[in-house]
């Protein structure tokens, strides 16, 4: 028979989604799932942005420029500019989500076996955009000991090879809720800079920073226009994950040049989703105002539970809204399909995502798990108290 590639075999598996099945059969069984594996925000969308999709006025649902609206481009531009982010319109490829950002930019700047340098834990899909891109990642292991913080500059120059095109960073990150300094991206800029290298920073959650800090751009470090690609998205920052709409971002024009041959590939972006985009960018500042005020009341309540817990060690997120948890578990993959098929307290359990999938590196992680704290406060202490629950109980 006709077999599969390669590619396909290596790619692997969401470690967020591939528990599905279980928390399903767990429902069939009566019991409540509280999931804590996945980051869809239950805050509301802007109803500015859904009343733009109400009230359109097109007669026909038609293709737009690949790299998106030129009038909704232009309105990016200008929000990156009250961010001190300054770019015009023609430095943005409007993409689908995030994730094809990320496979334009791959695709634009490497080619197969090249490299690229990526701290871990990181958001699991980039091994899926490596494997898909033929492209290899070098992690560099961050850890929960030092918060997750930028590892020392000096491991990073140990990895770079002839076949290093890119570092990647994820700012707040995803899966560890880490915030990188101004001086951290000032490392990181001098690196790429020495050895002619890429910096791409995933700035999906840049609204989402806490306790008085304030995100730093790596297109707002002076001397990186040539070397900085900023991959961004409206999903988390107007909680419209369905909407599926995203940006590359880059004052070099090559990159976009390049990009946009990926962009015409696939046609356009979806129209739709881009008016209910351009309309979320007039959403007031309160709306952030408030949306952060409820997740620093969710992390401070999730972590405050967590603690509690003998044996539980957790690194204490000042952005996004995620945690890494460490568990008094040999593998916490078995110990989350326990929980869905073995485990209730009052007939509810909990859905949590192994970490070890947002490493590339085998082995690590094994004992840790990712929480998303997009759940309000009450179900969160439901949610520790069945974990804690279970960890009484649990045997490896």
């Amino acid at each position: 028979m006709p077999t599969i590639s390669n590619k396909g075999i290596n790619m692997p598996e969401s470690p967020i989604r591939k528990l599905v099945p279980y928390a399903e059969e767990a429902h069939k069984q009566g019991k409540t799932v509280y999931y804590l594996n996945i980051g869809q925000p239950d805050i509301k969308t802007p109803k500015v942005a859904l009343d733009a999709v109400k009230v359109h006025s097109l007669d026909i649902l038609a293709y737009s420029r690949s790299e998106g609206s030129e009038n909704y481009r232009i309105k990016i531009a200008e929000y990156y500019k009250r961010n001190d982010i300054h770019v015009n319109h023609n430095d943005i490829i409007v993409t689908t989500g995030g994730s094809e950002a990320l496979l334009f930019a791959f695709g634009s700047i490497m080619d197969e076996d090249d490299e690229i340098i990526i701290p871990e834990p990181f958001y699991a899909n980039y091994n899926g955009f490596s494997t898909a891109s033929g492209v290899n990642v070098v992690p560099v292991i961050s850890k929960i000991e030092d918060n997750f913080a930028l590892p020392p500059i000096e491991e990073f120059e140990k990895l770079i090879t002839p076949k290093t095109k890119a570092i990647l960073i994820c700012n707040p990150g995803n899966p560890t809720g880490y915030l990188y300094s101004k001086e951290e991206i000032k490392k990181l800029a001098a690196i790429v800079k020495k050895h002619d290298l890429f910096l791409i920073a995933d700035e999906v959650y840049r609204e989402f920073v806490y306790d008085g800090v304030e995100h730093y751009s790596i297109l707002q470090e002076p001397g990186l226009e040539e070397h900085a690609i900023i991959i961004d998205s409206v999903s988390k920052r107007y909680s419209m994950c369905g909407a599926r709409i995203g940006y590359l971002v880059s004052k070099n024009k090559e990159v976009i040049k390049t990009a946009l041959k990926f962009a015409q590939a696939r046609l356009s972006p979806p129209t739709l989703a881009q008016i209910a985009s351009e309309a979320a960018l007039e959403t007031p500042q309160s709306y952030f105002d408030d949306v952060k005020e409820e997740y620093v009341k969710r992390r401070n309540t999730l972590i405050t539970e967590l603690e509690k817990i003998e044996g539980v060690k957790v690194a204490k997120p000042n952005g996004a809204f995620y945690c890494i948890a460490e568990l008094p578990v040999k593998n916490s993959d078995d110990f989350a399909k326990w929980l869905l098929e073995s485990f209730d307290y009052n007939n509810n359990t909990v859905m949590v995502a192994p970490a070890a999938g947002f490493y590339s590196t085998p082995g690590v992680g094994l004992n840790q798990i990712r929480i998303a704290y997009v759940l309000n406060e009450d179900s969160l202490k439901i949610s520790v108290k069945i974990l804690a629950e279970a960890l009484k109980v649990y045997k490896d």
